[in-house]
C-alpha cells in the first residue's frame, strides 16, 4: 500500500490533464470573443453595404453603358 502511494505521488499525469483541460477551455474562450467581434463587425459592414446600395440608382443607356448617380465612381 505505501508503495502504491508513492507511484500515486509521482504520477503527474492527472496535472498535464489539467493543464490540458485549462488550456483548451482558453482557447474555446478566446474563439468565442474573436467570433463575437467579428460577427458584430460583418454586420456593421453588411448594413453600410445595403445603404450604399439602397442610395444608388443604375440606368443602362442604348449605347449600352452605365449611368447613374455613382455611376463613374
Amino acid at each position: 500500500m505505501i508503495k502504491f502511494i508513492k507511484n500515486f505521488r509521482k504520477d503527474e499525469d492527472g496535472a498535464v490533464t489539467v493543464d490540458w483541460v485549462v488550456l483548451t477551455a482558453a482557447v474555446v474562450a478566446l474563439a468565442a470573443v474573436a467570433y463575437n467581434g467579428i460577427a458584430t463587425g460583418t454586420s456593421n459592414m453588411a448594413g453600410n453595404i445595403n445603404s450604399a446600395l439602397s442610395n444608388t440608382t443604375v440606368t443602362t443607356t442604348s449605347a449600352g453603358g452605365l449611368t447613374g448617380s455613382d455611376a463613374g465612381t
